[in-house]
C-alpha cells in the first residue's frame, strides 16, 4: 500500500497549511498559537491604554527614610526592674 505524498511547504505554502490543517491539527495550532505571542507583545500594550488600563505604579524597592530627628521615646525594654 503506497503513502500519499505530503505537500511540501515551499512548493505551495497555502496548499501545505490547508493539508497540516486537515492532517496534523494538533501541530497545525500550536504553530498558529505560538506565533500569535510575539504580535500580542506589539498590540496589547496600546489597545489596553486606549481603553483605560494603564500601567500599576511600580513597587518600592527601598523603605523610605523619614525626614527630621528621630524620636527617642524607647529607654527599655520593659522587662528590666529597677
Amino acid at each position: 500500500m503506497a503513502q500519499p505524498v505530503t505537500p511540501r511547504f515551499w512548493a505551495g505554502p497555502l496548499r501545505y497549511i490547508r493539508w497540516s490543517a486537515r492532517e496534523r491539527p494538533a501541530y497545525f495550532w500550536s504553530v498558529f498559537v505560538g506565533a500569535l505571542g510575539p504580535v500580542t507583545l506589539i498590540a496589547v500594550p496600546p489597545i489596553r491604554r486606549r481603553l483605560g488600563d494603564h500601567d500599576a505604579a511600580p513597587i518600592p524597592l527601598t523603605y523610605p527614610v523619614p525626614t527630621g530627628p528621630r524620636k527617642k521615646g524607647l529607654t527599655a525594654y520593659g522587662d528590666e526592674t529597677e
